[in-house]
């Protein structure tokens, strides 16, 4: 039976080796502290530099994938700005996902403040995908995925967690050999969704026991809620 582990507080365990499942929110905190200057966002002069205390190479890229010299950044411009290890793209939902999440003004683009939380965040996320690749083939395979799932908390049954790894994989499987891995922008939308659809669960499990009575329409708001 798959289920998770009943907390009012968290629904995941930090883990000491990986530090923690990253968070949006700090991630962009912690920049807005740095510029504060953001609030309300307003496009950039690219002849007056970067803004004061942030990153030169950041701005530079952030600069470069910006060709339509707006001062902020649509999907697709933000998709270019953002690869893998093997310099593929992030998949589109994924971008969109993350547009999503620090899209914080809900303008439709990326500004340079909220791309830089969106870089930290996706720096946090590299370095929880390198400790559990254990094998360092730049994918992350089925026992890999299920290591990463539980040291978050999140306790998967074997038929639900090949049922992800098949979801997410960066390409069908084949009828013979293993199933193909999954990527590093899969990666981030697998665990991310698994974590939205958890929360969303544990807000609707009044009585903490991992049983919940929905609805026709509550269950496919919360389907819809996965990014």
């Amino acid at each position: 039976m798959s289920y998770y582990t009943p907390n009012p507080t968290s629904t995941y365990a930090p883990n000491p080796t990986s530090s923690y499942l990253p968070n949006a929110t700090s991630s962009y905190s912690s920049n807005l502290s740095r510029y504060p200057s953001s609030q309300p966002r307003q496009p950039y002069s690219y002849q007056q530099g970067p803004p004061a205390g942030s990153d030169p190479k950041l701005w530079k890229w952030f600069c470069a994938v910006d060709t339509d010299r707006s001062g902020a950044l649509s999907v697709t411009e933000l998709q270019d700005a953002l690869v893998n290890g093997d310099w593929t793209k992030f998949d589109l939902d994924t971008v969109k996902m993350l547009m999503n999440i620090f899209d914080t003004d809900r303008s439709g683009t990326i500004g340079f403040n909220e791309f830089a939380g969106l870089w930290k965040y996706i720096a946090e996320w590299q370095r929880v995908f390198k400790h559990f690749d254990r094998d360092h083939s730049g994918s992350i395979e089925g026992r890999e995925l299920a290591e990463a799932l539980r040291s978050f908390g999140y306790n998967l049954s074997p038929p639900l967690l090949k049922a992800l790894e098949i979801r997410y994989a960066s390409s069908a499987p084949s009828v013979y050999g293993p199933a193909p891995g999954i990527t590093f922008d899969r990666f981030v939308r697998a665990c991310v969704t698994v974590k939205t659809l958890t929360e969303t669960f544990q807000r609707e499990d009044h009585n903490n026991d991992g049983w919940i009575q929905l609805n026709y329409e509550e269950f496919l708001k919360i389907s819809l809620s996965a990014p």
